[in-house]
């Protein structure tokens, strides 16, 4: 249901639409969205996956955040923040959410787990 990032963010913004006519969402112009949490100003999406990575987690950290940093993504444990990566499995999402858009944040994260899913291909 969920494996085709296009579609998912599809049906996020047409949900997202379908609120917005009934609730006005409350937003700043130079903030962008504002929200409960202040680390999600801006666009307030945190587009993420899991994807499994074993032969890159082998390696250690080092090439997973080096991806990371070029796309500007947060990697962490499936579980969530602070959580370990059992089996290779990542949690995957944009860091950055303010100064672009919402499809360039999706972006970001769909070009960075590409990146990832190529080294580990490699290995």
């Amino acid at each position: 249901m969920g494996g085709h990032v296009g579609e998912v963010f599809g049906r996020l913004k047409e949900g997202v639409e379908k609120i917005e006519t009934k609730i006005p969402f409350s937003s700043d112009e130079r903030l962008g969205m504002l929200t409960f949490c202040p680390t999600n100003l801006g666009t307030t999406i945190r587009a993420s996956v899991h994807v499994k990575l074993p032969k890159l987690a082998a390696g250690g950290q080092e090439p997973l955040q080096a991806v990371a940093d070029q796309f500007q993504l947060q990697v962490r444990g499936s579980a969530g923040e602070h959580s370990e990566a059992k089996g290779g499995l990542y949690d995957v999402s944009n860091r950055e959410r303010m100064g672009l858009s919402e499809f360039e944040a999706v972006k970001k994260m769909y070009d960075g787990v590409r990146e990832l899913i190529r080294m580990e291909s490699e290995l």
